[in-house]
């Protein structure tokens, strides 16, 4: 019994893996940047399931570009340091003692935590921030955030010469103004513009839900951009899923083909938006949309 119940597990396997390879072939090549937000970093065990998909779609020949976030971590730090946080918007004031800390955070352990994790899985990761190799320009949104940055220039020829070593790009999202200010950039942002800048296939915004949902609280699994518009107008897109919004409709008009709002605490929610038929979350794109695969 337990080894046709074995046999059963590994057939169901075999059929995923071959349906899923139509999806592998049509990504070969493509740029796919994923936003992982501070709280879809979840458990241990989640982050290595993320890494694990990570490293599996750059060995089926996708480019991934991971950009993460980390506000709660950054709370953390700061409650301990007894320095207050204040947000407007849904974006932090950033003044210089809480820009040391968001730098710290994001920069420092962060963005190792996720290279360690994707060389565990034997992949070939490296941390950087938008500060170097002139990776991301900014100017100050705002002067009553403070150090709050908008991105004014994306260079991508550092995450090019990574493509061509095999290496996954780490992002913490920090920019540098013109007068060498550094800035702390809201992180659905910068993957957009990064996105943007490298004509992506595909912008995943990894966060703790599951998507846009209309009115009756129902996850709409396909968007153009004028529904998101109607959408935010009525007021049914509010709150923390307007940014993320933004930075879709933004990177759409920027050239990436979609973006997608997914829960990146489901397990292997990378892998199912771009190799099954229906995918994950609510994709986001221009023009008519096919009435079943999500290519």
């Amino acid at each position: 019994m337990k080894t046709r119940d074995m046999n059963r597990d590994w057939i169901a396997t075999a059929r995923t893996l071959s349906q899923a390879m139509p999806y592998m072939r049509r990504y070969t090549g493509a740029v796919v940047v994923i936003k992982l937000g501070g709280h879809a970093m979840g458990s241990d065990e989640g982050m290595e399931i993320f890494a694990r998909d990570v490293v599996l779609m750059q060995m089926v020949g996708i480019h991934p570009v991971i950009v993460h976030g980390g506000g709660p971590q950054i709370n953390r730090l700061l409650d301990k340091l007894e320095i207050k946080s204040e947000f407007r918007n849904g974006k932090r004031v950033t003044d210089a003692a809480t820009m040391d800390v968001v730098e710290m955070v994001l920069s420092g352990s962060v963005n190792s935590t996720i290279v360690q994790a994707i060389a565990r899985q034997g992949g070939k990761a490296i941390g950087v921030s938008g500060k170097d190799a002139g990776l991301i320009e900014c100017t100050q949104t705002d002067p009553d955030l403070g150090f709050v940055g908008t991105p004014s220039k994306v260079d991508p020829t550092i995450l090019h010469d990574m493509f061509a070593s095999n290496t996954i790009p780490v992002i913490a999202p920090i920019g540098t103004g013109e007068n060498g200010e550094t800035y702390n950039i809201n992180g659905d942002t910068a993957a957009g513009a990064i996105a943007a800048a490298l004509k992506a296939d595909r912008l995943l915004l990894l966060t703790d839900v599951s998507g846009v949902k209309n009115a009756a609280g129902e996850v709409v699994t396909e968007l153009t951009p004028e529904q998101i518009r109607s959408l935010t107008a009525e007021g049914v897109i509010a709150g923390g899923m307007i940014p993320k919004t933004e930075t879709a409709l933004m990177a759409i008009e920027g050239g990436v083909r979609a973006a997608v709002i997914l829960d990146g605490r489901a397990p292997n929610a990378c892998l199912l938006e771009l190799f099954t038929e229906h995918g994950a979350g609510s994709i986001i794109r221009a023009g008519d949309l096919p009435p079943i695969a999500r290519d």
